[in-house]
């Protein structure tokens, strides 16, 4: 194991002890380090008038791009990333009348991103030489993940992480047709998509759950492999609306929208599975339908009423007001549920195959690093397999959300409104996917189901104040009290642990992305000629300034009991993401300033739910409800200054400075919520580099560009002729 633990880096900081004095043979690592990144972009158009009735336009895109990332796992591993991505779009506009119009677009678009991980010397870390995997595997087309569980970012990743190629065609279609008092508009849109996934063919998990069993290699082993696969997905959506002018004082808009997600199929390479027999309260019947099977029945009902008006209560110009209110049904697509059957859904059939390895610990007799035999790849079944399963709800419906808006505009002066508004959306049928782990209905049972099982609930106030450009000054200000609420967010697991499946009300609390409290402001200002002197009058005419200011509160953080996480309940169906029970007289936080961001969550104020001494299981869910505590809010001030030098009539040069956090406030990541894990409770990362997807690997923004980093400052120069 020496060469494994030796890939990692060396401590700098004091020995970590556990809540009660012990030691764990861990210590804290402090570095600062860069992430490189580089992004190029080209682009041509071409714009043609055939005629007074009719115009075109071609354009074209190409934008290489890559990023070498730390973080998230051990930072000797660096994430490298390429993303290169083309569009070809053309368009013809045609006037077939004075009062009708014709709007045609063609897309083609096509997205190839490849990413693996690498080790280096980052920290005194030395890399291994080479990986444990049997011959025709390598680095090139194989993956190691090796985690030791007791440390904050133990992880170690080496090799191929996956390639994924995005190929879509979009055709739209737009028909404005103007008779009297009513604007009358038709569409329709067409998209098809076919994604190649090519993972890595080859990967060896390690899981560790102690320091002396990192020691001896002692601990769960994961066998997989994988196969390439080529989908496709078809999406048509079509609408009608009208404009009517129906009194002078009165705007109503109105329409439909019919939207089509068809299910999808395979191009090359194995399909998603179907099955029969489905329900989530009886699994006895549970079988897989014949390969080729399409994973649900398309649903055609899909058709979205939408309607809107706009009332003039008061006409005076310097005091106008009006009242609008809207409604409408929104319906949403599966596609990107697919994604996720085949992310999670790696390892089961027809995809690829699992072999899971014990250590002694365990009752096995396996060590890492493995001997041949239990390092060679399971064989991949060509269908899929119940005791090996993802799969969709074969009468599954397209998740919608119904939204509704009140709102009073109110005028002050000519130049500045203020707007209050009431925003109430229900989303109903969401997608959310089942952990089934062998129900006595039918033992064989065991994967993930996906089902509209998930719902969510929002309301806002929203209010915004909006200066138009009057005297060189500009400004918008907008604060939205909201609160979110639902079951599970963007399609996660349920966790559920009722025999009903599905989510529970157990799980129902606010959402993931809930942020009660949200301003933010931004003001342009045009410095105005001074009269004092002609010297001055030079120096400081032209310029023009902005700033912007962002305030919010803090998002939750749901809290996990790692020592049960992916467990089912104890005589129960159904794989939960257990929480920890809640000790009462502790408190939630700790303050001071030995933590990160002056707070932390109190490991002392959590443990373990009851457990049952025969299986080892948790008897039952947490008592803490979902997302219970709050991390770190946000602020943060950007400012920009910029002027036009004219060169000649038609050339001038504008120069640009602008600065990120000027007053380089510290913004925090979100704690870590997996309770009995290193650095409970605690921030790992400025909010910057966690809002890129640190914890979770590549394909966020670089956190030069996003909010929370560190004070960053720009020039640039554009010449314009």
């Amino acid at each position: 194991m020496q060469p494994f633990l030796n890939a990692f880096p060396l401590p700098n900081g004091p020995e970590v002890l556990d809540i009660t004095g012990n030691h764990q043979g861990i210590a804290q690592f402090n570095k600062s380090y860069s992430n490189a990144a580089t992004l190029d972009a080209y682009s041509i158009r071409v714009d043609h008038k055939l005629s007074d009735k009719l115009s075109l336009f071609v354009r074209y895109n190409y934008s290489p791009s890559s990023l070498a990332q730390r973080g998230g796992n051990a930072l000797s591993v660096v994430n490298p990333l390429n993303i290169t991505m083309q569009t070809a779009t053309a368009g013809a506009v045609w006037m077939i009348s004075p009062t009708v119009a014709n709007d045609l677009r063609f897309n083609y678009s096509r997205t190839n991103a490849s990413s693996s991980y690498q080790l280096d010397t980052f920290g005194g870390a030395v890399p291994l030489s080479s990986l444990p995997f049997p011959s025709p595997f390598d680095s090139h087309n194989g993956e190691l993940l090796l985690s030791i569980l007791p440390l904050q970012d133990g992880v170690l990743q080496a090799g191929k992480s996956e390639q994924n190629l995005q190929q879509q065609t979009n055709m739209v279609d737009n028909v404005s047709v103007q008779k009297g008092a009513h604007s009358l508009k038709f569409g329709l849109d067409f998209r098809r998509l076919s994604p190649l996934i090519a993972p890595e063919l080859y990967q060896q998990f390690v899981f560790l759950f102690d320091m002396p069993s990192a020691q001896l290699g002692d601990g769960l082993g994961l066998i997989q492999p994988n196969t390439n696969e080529t989908l496709l997905f078809h999406n048509l959506g079509a609408f009608a609306q009208d404009t009517w002018r129906a009194v002078p004082r009165l705007t109503v808009t109105y329409g439909l929208r019919w939207d089509v997600d068809f299910a999808p199929s395979s191009l090359k390479g194995p399909t998603i599975p179907a099955v029969t027999g489905y329900s989530l309260s009886d699994f006895s019947r549970l079988a897989v339908a014949p390969a080729g099977t399409a994973p649900f029945e398309t649903p055609y009902g899909n058709v979205a009423p939408r309607i809107g008006l706009a009332y003039q209560l008061v006409q005076n110009q310097d005091w106008q007001a009006v009242l609008r209110g809207g409604f409408g049904v929104f319906f949403d697509l599966v596609s990107s549920e697919t994604g996720s059957a085949l992310g999670v859904g790696t390892g089961n059939p027809p995809f690829g195959a699992l072999k899971l390895l014990l250590g002694p610990s365990f009752g096995g007799s396996s060590i890492f690093p493995y001997n041949t035999s239990d390092a060679a790849p399971p064989a991949i079944s060509p269908i899929g397999s119940i005791s090996q399963l993802y799969a969709f709800n074969p009468s599954l419906k397209l998740p919608y959300t119904l939204e509704w808006n009140v709102a009073w505009e109110q005028a002050l002066g000519k130049q500045q409104t203020i707007t209050a508004s009431y925003v109430g959306a229900a989303g109903r049928r969401l997608l959310q996917t089942t952990h089934i782990v062998s129900p006595p209905s039918n033992p064989n049972v065991s994967g993930y189901l996906i089902d509209n099982t998930a719902t969510s609930d929002y309301d806002a106030l929203q209010v915004q104040f909006q200066r138009r450009l009057s005297h060189g000054l500009q400004a918008l200000a907008s604060y939205s009290w909201a609160h979110s609420i639902d079951t599970a967010s963007a399609g996660s697991y349920s966790g559920s642990i009722s025999n009903a499946g599905g989510a529970s009300n157990s799980n129902r609390g606010p959402s993931d992305f809930d942020i009660r409290n949200a301003l933010s402001a931004g003001l342009t200002y045009d410095i105005p000629a001074t009269k004092i002197s002609p010297f001055l009058n030079a120096i400081l005419r032209g310029w023009s300034t902005e700033s912007f200011i962002m305030a919010r509160s803090a998002p939750p953080v749901d809290l996990i009991d790692s020592h049960f996480e992916g467990d089912t309940i104890s005589g129960g169906n159904y794989a939960a993401s257990i929480r920890p029970d809640l000790v009462p007289g502790q408190p939630l936080y700790l303050n001071g300033s030995q933590y990160p961001g002056g707070k932390a969550f109190n490991p002392a104020a959590f443990t373990d739910p009851p457990v049952d001494p025969t299986t080892g299981l948790p008897l039952r869910q947490g008592d803490i409800s979902r997302n219970l505590l709050r991390g770190f809010g946000a602020i943060q001030w950007d400012f920009a200054a910029h002027r036009d030098f004219s060169i000649c009539e038609p050339l001038h040069l504008q120069f640009r400075a602008e600065m990120f956090n000027v007053m380089n406030h510290p913004n925090f990541g979100q704690p870590n919520g997996f309770f009995g894990t290193g650095g409970f409770g605690l921030s790992s990362q400025m909010l910057g580099q966690s809002l890129n997807g640190g914890n979770v690997g590549g394909g966020g923004f670089s956190s030069l560009y996003q909010i929370g980093g560190p004070r960053s400052i720009q020039f640039a120069l554009k010449l314009v002729f």
